[in-house]
């Protein structure tokens, strides 16, 4: 009869769930002292290892680099030609082995040895040659792999992933990492977008900028915000300093009470201290006014409150914040 798939799923997951919930065994004074010598580092962390090892490793290098510890990946195959000249003195090198006698890593432990590399190993075998050189060696407890026969990395390899990223993570905390921080090098992101857009990068600027002074006629100010090609215009007085915003919507209004005059200065029919954005103003911030006040444009001043430029909805959706 054919194995159920299913329940054979539910098998290998709860394998593959025992073997990271058996990581607590690794929470002593040697992963203390891995952190130690990770937080310690001048330089980046090294990861490295073959195979479905060197997978996990090379995930681990990017986790690594993404929430604030430099790393980088290095194959130890290519390291015997010519790639160990990447590892410096200042950097760290995590190996991943799970027999720990991996013959292309014990290869370069020598040249580690040689240029005084702390070395951490993360292997289930203590007394495999890779632990016995490491300077701290994490023992992982794999009781056996989800692999059906028991040969296919699958509980090790995912043990080992789950043990990166607890580094990792543990790093990023000692470090104090913040959301700022992790948008800096997520800058394509929607977080980075969100963290990282200011108002002076997506306003309406210079000769885009819609302003008039608080006397000019209803009928140029239409003129202007038609040029400009935005629903609104900035409102100034004879200083220059923002005393109104005139919008669609306060046009609207005014053509409810009858036929338009033409003539009327605008000033009788912008809105008063308006909400404004400051050019140095998070976008996610405009944002926020903009959906607080259901408003869709925002005009931006400087420090003498002067319109320099102006913000739209339409803006800030086109550059991917939401």
């Amino acid at each position: 009869m054919k194995p159920n798939p299913i329940e054979r799923a539910r098998h290998f997951i709860e394998l593959e769930t025992r073997a990271v919930a058996d990581l607590k065994h690794v929470l002593g004074g040697s992963f203390e002292q891995a952190v130690n010598l990770l937080m310690a580092c001048k330089a980046r962390v090294v990861t490295t290892g073959m195979g479905k090892a060197g997978l996990v490793a090379r995930k681990v290098s990017s986790t690594l680099s993404s929430t604030g510890t430099p790393s980088l990946f290095l194959h130890p195959a290519e390291a015997i030609h010519g790639d160990l000249g990447m590892v410096t003195a200042d950097d760290v090198v995590i190996a991943f082995s799970y027999k720990g006698q991996t013959d292309e890593l014990l290869r370069i432990i020598p040249y580690f040895k040689f240029r005084g590399v702390p070395l951490i190993a993360v292997t289930s075998n203590a007394e495999s040659e890779l632990a016995r050189q490491a300077d701290t060696a994490l023992i992982l407890r794999i009781e056996q792999e989800a692999c059906p026969l028991n040969l296919a990395p699958t509980s090790s390899t995912t043990a080992m992933m789950a043990l990166g990223d607890v580094l990792a993570l543990v790093l990023l905390e000692s470090r104090g990492f913040t959301p700022e921080d992790y948008a800096v090098f997520h800058p394509g992101g929607s977080l980075g977008r969100r963290l990282l857009t200011k108002v002076s990068d997506i306003m309406h600027a210079g000769d885009d900028n819609p302003v008039v002074e608080e006397t000019t006629p209803l009928r140029d100010a239409i003129t202007v915000i038609t040029s400009k090609k935005l629903a609104a215009t900035s409102v100034v007085d004879g200083t220059g300093m923002l005393v109104g915003f005139f919008s669609d919507g306060d046009l609207r209004r005014y053509l409810q009470h009858g036929s338009p005059d033409m003539d009327t200065p605008i000033s009788q029919l912008m809105t008063r201290s308006p909400k404004v954005a400051a050019p140095d103003m998070m976008a996610v911030k405009a944002l926020e006014i903009l959906r607080a006040y259901k408003i869709i444009e925002l005009p931006v001043v400087d420090a003498d409150h002067k319109p320099i430029g102006m913000i739209h909805l339409h803006d800030i959706a086109r550059a991917g914040i939401t």
